[in-house]
């Protein structure tokens, strides 16, 4: 009986969670914020910690994970419309977006871990771990197309931006750090690829 009891109060406080999670969507859109930020302000306030917080993300996580995070993805790839970037005039926008992200991220991290001391080669690599672009660059970009601060033809290339900086990383690492040298790699590199790879 105790252990039911446990179960039925986690059912109600999940319930609790998602409906303060809606509501809070509700209450962003209605002052004019994106009702993304609602909902997720209702997470922020659950300590990371809590029971509560294991709950949610033991019931939320393998839906999210196969089912809603694969939908966004399709729903974002119906929004891009890689054929408004006709002409040198729209592509060369695309490639100049391209470039100065890759130049202020990867740049920026590369010269940052060297001057701490790092090698080059580990300073680079975690430039590029640092460049890439993941879920939050495409909701960032949702919401703004949503609200009207950026053109379908600037979310493209935003969007083209973020692909092609993700589906770099790979091979660039793999060139730095060939499969005979990984096991020879040092920690201090290792933990801090790991802890960019993880956020």
């Amino acid at each position: 009986q105790r252990s039911e009891r446990h179960a039925t109060l986690g059912q109600g406080t999940f319930a609790v969670v998602c409906i303060a999670a809606l509501l809070g969507a509700v209450a962003t859109e209605a002052i004019g914020i994106h009702a993304l930020f609602g909902a997720f302000l209702v997470g922020v306030v659950i300590p990371h910690d809590s029971r509560l917080a294991e709950q949610v993300r033991d019931r939320l996580g393998h839906v999210v994970i196969v089912v809603l995070l694969p939908a966004f993805f399709a729903f974002t790839g119906t929004r891009t419309q890689i054929a408004l970037l006709e002409g040198w005039l729209g592509w060369g926008m695309c490639a100049l977006v391209i470039a100065v992200a890759v130049t202020g991220k990867l740049g920026g991290s590369t010269l940052a871990a060297r001057l701490t001391g790092m090698g080059w080669r580990e300073s680079f690599a975690l430039g590029v771990l640092m460049n890439t672009r993941g879920l939050m660059e495409l909701i960032v970009l949702n919401v703004g197309l949503d609200l009207g601060v950026i053109s379908p033809a600037l979310f493209a290339a935003f969007v083209i931006m973020a692909l092609v900086t993700t589906i770099a990383t790979t091979p660039i690492l793999q060139r730095l750090y060939p499969v005979p040298e990984r096991r020879g790699v040092d920690l201090v590199p290792a933990r801090s690829s790991g802890a960019v790879s993880a956020n």
